[in-house]
């Protein structure tokens, strides 16, 4: 990689189709030649019965998969890497977006508030039984493989941000009596069964996880038994053979969510660790210099500055996020 800069991901809605577009190409074109040293895609669906946004892309089939081999070769052309980040969205979504059948997820409890997907409340999910699980699984399995086909360099699962897989996760949220839920070991079992799985798809180099243990939801909002959770979790992720890890934050203050975390991962996990989120870039080669992040993610900026990678090289103004920049095409 040509430095340690990457672009994080995040929904741009570009995609009525499903598929990506030429818009698509020239957004992720624009950032791999503006400095970034890794792009990770906006959440890419892995099944029609995952979706809950409007307009995001699906991986489920090869015609799904091949319209982003465009995208892909732009990237590289401008001497990128890219990641295709592999997407459920669970009960965070709405028959609306599933097909007109009810969301999935650990529980049978609607998340609270509206869905501003549809300006509707969220739908009531349905708890998946255990023989479901697999399907899952083979979901995101089938998405792996279909990405690395359309020439991504790798996938990245996203296990975070309150979506199916953090569903699992999440305490205040996982009220199931089985083997997924109570103890922190049951309530990691998705998870890791899932992981497991894709790792079995494809090679193991070429896999990355997200977690968001501690992230800002008015307010600082942890997973419950957060530390117990993690030394559990992020050995278990090295012994299966995971070798990168995204440890996310989104819009919220690093030091005080995903930063405390790196500082309880780091030390169980001797593999590439990302982060960051608005960091400066003194905050940035501090945190790599100390030995906590190897690559160093960021979101709004590369929307603000398609050539962030760029202006921080050269150490030239960077221009801050307005949320009318998202009505631009880059």
């Amino acid at each position: 990689m040509k430095n340690r800069i990457v672009m994080s991901a995040m929904t741009r809605n570009f995609s009525p189709d499903h598929v990506a577009t030429e818009k698509t190409v020239k957004y992720y074109e624009a950032r791999a030649a503006g400095g970034a040293a890794l792009i990770l895609t906006e959440g890419v669906i892995v099944h029609s019965t995952a979706d809950g946004y409007v307009d995001v892309p699906h991986i489920q089939t090869p015609e799904q998969a091949h319209s982003w081999r465009p995208v892909v070769d732009a990237v590289h052309r401008a001497g990128a890497k890219i990641f295709c980040q592999l997407w459920h969205c669970g009960r965070i979504s709405h028959s609306d977006f599933t097909g007109g059948v009810p969301p999935v997820s650990s529980t049978h409890q609607a998340a609270a508030g509206m869905n501003r997907q549809n300006g509707k409340p969220f739908g009531t999910p349905r708890a998946l039984g255990a023989e479901e699980m697999p399907d899952i699984y083979g979901m995101f399995a089938n998405s792996a493989r279909l990405a690395l086909d359309a020439g991504f360099d790798g996938v990245q699962v996203h296990m975070g941000h309150g979506y199916l897989v953090d569903q699992f996760f999440d305490a205040r949220v996982n009220d199931r009596k089985d083997r997924y839920g109570g103890t922190v070991e049951n309530r990691c079992r998705f998870a890791l069964e899932l992981l497991e799985c894709v790792l079995a798809a494809v090679p193991k180099e070429k896999v990355m996880a997200r977690i968001s243990p501690s992230r800002d939801m008015g307010g600082i909002y942890d997973w419950p038994d957060l530390e117990e959770m993690i030394e559990h979790l992020i050995p278990t992720f090295d012994g299966m053979g995971l070798r990168m890890l995204d440890i996310s934050c989104a819009a919220a203050d690093y030091f005080a969510t995903s930063g405390r975390v790196v500082r309880m991962a780091r030390p169980l996990w001797p593999a590439c660790l990302i982060g960051g989120a608005s960091l400066t870039q003194g905050q940035a080669e501090g945190e790599v210099e100390n030995g906590l992040l190897d690559l160093v993610t960021w979101g709004r900026s590369f929307i603000a500055n398609p050539d962030f990678g760029a202006r921080l090289a050269d150490g030239r103004p960077v221009k801050e996020f307005d949320r009318a920049m998202l009505a631009e095409l880059i």
